[in-house]
């Protein structure tokens, strides 16, 4: 698929906004903010899901936690309403971001609405596109973040977050686990699956 410049200038404004998080993290021997590296993920991962999809598929997986440092955690009650509130504000403060950067390079409101939604995720069931960035999300959490949930929470907890995972997502998405590079770690809480 050919790149518009619209995408490709839109993809450099996500870059930079993403840019901004303070949040540094080490991949395969490079520094690099932490949501910068995960829109990557999000993106690679659609990419291999539907190696033609679309712009506005494209752009939501990289929009997808576009400047989440911004509403951190931390200001939200500790508990699962708190939880449940703070993704909820993610997701609307996400789809926001990503309309006004697409705006600015030119795409229509048609296009906008589209990626918003993807971004709210609000036709997960029935939406192919919105599956699809489920499962690209799964795996970038599965790739980038296992490993820290491993250090902050017991097996049993760590094996109930992995199985909740893979309800969420599609075959197709389950199928690719499997070429997942996992820590020792992370093989030992799968093999418990």
């Amino acid at each position: 698929m050919e790149l518009s410049s619209k995408l490709t200038a839109v993809t450099e404004l996500i870059d930079r906004a993403n840019g901004g998080d303070p949040t540094m993290i080490e991949y395969q021997g490079t520094t690099c903010p932490k949501e910068v590296l995960y829109a990557a993920h999000h993106l690679k991962w659609v990419l291999r899901l539907q190696p033609e999809a679309s712009e506005c598929l494209r752009i939501a997986a990289q929009t997808q936690h576009i400047c989440r440092w911004e509403i951190p955690r931390a200001d939200y009650p500790m508990n699962r309403p708190g939880y449940l509130k703070w993704r909820e504000d993610l997701k609307r403060f996400h789809a926001q971001r990503a309309g006004e950067l697409m705006a600015e390079v030119g795409y229509g409101s048609a296009e906008i609405e589209r990626v918003q939604s993807l971004n709210l995720k609000k036709r997960l069931k029935v939406d192919a596109d919105c599956q699809t960035l489920e499962d690209a999300l799964c795996l970038t959490f599965l790739e980038l973040g296992f490993d820290d949930l491993i250090e902050k929470y017991d097996e049993a907890k760590i094996v109930s977050i992995v199985q909740k995972t893979a309800l969420k997502m599609s075959d197709a998405g389950r199928n690719l686990i499997g070429t997942v590079e996992f820590s020792d770690a992370g093989q030992h809480i799968l093999a418990q699956l």
